[in-house]
């Protein structure tokens, strides 16, 4: 398992099922829309993503919140990609203006939305590998 001491704190962190398809295809998204590669990448399931579950004091079998980690703290569920929105280029970051609603809401459409991934958009046999232009953005 890889220490924290090994882990690079100076971009956000965004941790994902590394085997859920519509996991995936947000990564790749977020990846595209953010020119100045803020952000760093590793799966839940990865041991850079188990460290830093366990030193933010999350569930380590818990794989159905996308994880932000971002000065020091760590962003779940339905705040983890609304303050990643705020990153990115085009009209995205107005996507923040849904923090209005109250967590508990936009938590109950996203675990609804996280409870069904796996049926609707599918699921692959192992974690999702980076092009090799893409790898220097992931911790794995």
């Amino acid at each position: 398992m890889k220490t924290l001491e090994n882990i690079p704190t100076d971009h956000p962190i965004l941790l994902f099922d590394g085997v859920c398809n519509l996991c995936n295809s947000s990564v790749q998204f977020l990846i595209e829309r953010d020119p100045e590669k803020r952000f760093r990448y590793a799966s839940l399931q990865s041991d850079v993503g188990q460290s830093l579950l366990k030193h933010h004091q999350l569930p380590t079998k818990e794989l159905s919140s996308v994880v932000l980690i971002e000065n020091g703290k760590a962003y779940t569920h339905s705040d983890a990609p609304l303050r990643a929105s705020r990153h990115m280029t085009g009209l995205w970051p107005a996507l923040s203006v849904f923090r209005i609603f109250p967590r508990f809401l936009r938590d109950a459409v996203y675990n609804w939305i996280a409870r069904n991934r796996y049926k609707w958009f599918g699921k692959q046999e192992s974690c999702w590998l980076p092009r090799p232009e893409l790898k220097q953005l992931f911790l794995d």
